[in-house]
C-alpha cells in the first residue's frame, strides 16, 4: 500500500511567519486544521478552514525535514501557477517562499483516493480523465523545460547500477538478463520524446474523486514535457501495483497507448522496474521512512509483468 510518511509536520507546527503569510494570502485567519493522509513528503498538508468559512489546502517545508522537498515544493509551484483552468488541477491561490519554508497554498477540492485494488469504474474515469488532461496540456506550458527523458535520465539507468552490484536477492531472472534489461530501458528512455505537460507521478494518493464524479490530478513538482501517453501508462503501472487487472489489456485498450509500438511501453516499464529495485535496496532519505518499502513493492509487482512482456 502507499505507506504516508510517520513524522509529517502539521500546520500549529510550523513557523508563526509562514503561517501568517498563508494567512495573508487568504485573507482570514486559520482556525482549523486537518492533516492529510498519503504520500512521502515530511512536510505540511494539511486542510483549513478560515473564520470566515473559507477552505484552502496547504503544504509547506524547509530543509531541515528533507533538503531536496523544498526543491520540489518550488517546481511545483512555477508549474502549477502556468497550469490552464481547464485542466483538471487545483487552482493554486499563492505560494510563500522566504528562502527556507516554502509554501503552497491550493483552492480546497473536496474528494477521495480511488479504492485500492482499483474498482473498474473509477479507473475508467480517471483514465478517460488523463487521456482529456493530455490534450489540454499540449503543447505543455513554456515553464515545463525539463523533458521527460531528463527527469528519468539517471532512474533509468538502474539497470546498470545492479548490473555493476546485483544485491544478493536479485531476482534469478532478472539476473541471467540484465544486457536485454539494460537495453531495454534505453528504448524506454529513448521514446519519451513530446510536448505534453505529464504529471510523472500518478498514483492513487494523487488523485482525488469529487462526489460529482471529477477527478482531480494533484500534486506537481514532476512535472515535464513528454509523450502523450506517459500518465497513462504510470497509471496502469499503479493498477498493477494494487492487482485485481490485466494491466496488458488496459494498455490495449486505452486510445493514447493502445496506437504506441508495444517495445517503447515494455522500454519505459523496463526502465521504471530498474530504478525500484535500485532504489528499494538504499537508505531511506532523511525524514521519508517509508520510500523504500514503497518502491520495493512496485519493483516486486511490476517484475513479472516485465518479464512476461519480454519473453511472450
Amino acid at each position: 500500500m502507499n505507506s504516508p510518511t510517520k513524522n509529517r509536520l502539521h500546520w500549529h507546527e510550523l513557523p508563526a511567519h509562514v503561517r501568517a503569510a498563508v494567512e495573508a494570502i487568504l485573507d482570514d485567519r486559520v482556525v482549523a486544521a486537518e492533516s492529510q493522509p498519503g504520500g512521502f513528503s515530511p512536510g505540511t498538508a494539511d486542510r483549513v478552514r478560515t473564520a470566515r468559512g473559507g477552505r484552502a489546502f496547504v503544504k509547506a517545508v524547509s530543509p531541515a525535514q528533507n533538503q531536496h522537498t523544498p526543491t520540489m515544493h518550488r517546481a511545483e509551484a512555477r508549474i502549477a501557477a502556468a497550469l490552464p483552468p481547464a485542466a483538471p488541477t487545483p487552482r493554486l491561490l499563492g505560494s510563500h517562499d522566504d528562502g527556507e519554508w516554502i509554501a503552497l497554498v491550493y483552492a480546497d477540492v473536496e474528494g477521495r483516493h480511488p479504492v485500492t485494488p482499483w474498482d473498474a469504474g473509477e479507473l475508467a474515469v480517471v483514465l478517460s480523465t488523463l487521456e482529456t488532461m493530455a490534450a489540454t496540456l499540449t503543447p505543455a506550458p513554456t515553464v515545463a523545460t525539463t523533458t521527460a527523458a531528463e527527469a528519468l535520465g539517471h532512474d533509468f539507468a538502474g539497470w546498470r547500477r545492479l548490473a555493476d552490484d546485483p544485491p544478493a536477492d536479485l531476482d534469478p531472472w532478472a539476473r541471467d538478463h540484465l544486457a536485454e534489461l539494460c537495453a531495454a530501458a534505453d528504448r524506454g528512455l529513448a521514446a519519451l520524446g513530446g510536448d505534453t505537460l505529464c504529471h510523472l507521478d500518478v498514483r492513487a494518493d494523487n488523485l482525488l474523486l469529487g462526489p460529482d464524479g471529477r477527478v482531480t490530478v494533484v500534486d506537481w513538482p514532476w512535472a515535464c514535457r513528454g509523450p502523450t501517453w506517459l500518465d497513462t501508462l504510470l497509471t496502469v503501472v499503479n493498477v498493477q501495483v494494487y492487482g485485481g487487472h490485466d494491466p496488458d489489456a488496459l494498455l490495449d485498450s486505452r486510445p493514447l497507448t493502445a496506437r504506441v509500438d508495444p517495445a517503447d511501453l515494455t522500454g519505459v516499464l523496463a526502465g521504471l522496474t530498474g530504478f525500484f529495485l535500485d532504489g528499494a535496496r538504499r537508505p531511506p532519505p532523511p525524514g521519508i521512512p517509508t520510500v523504500r518499502a514503497f518502491q520495493r513493492l512496485q519493483a516486486d509487482a511490476l517484475l513479472p509483468w516485465l518479464t512476461r512482456r519480454l519473453n511472450p
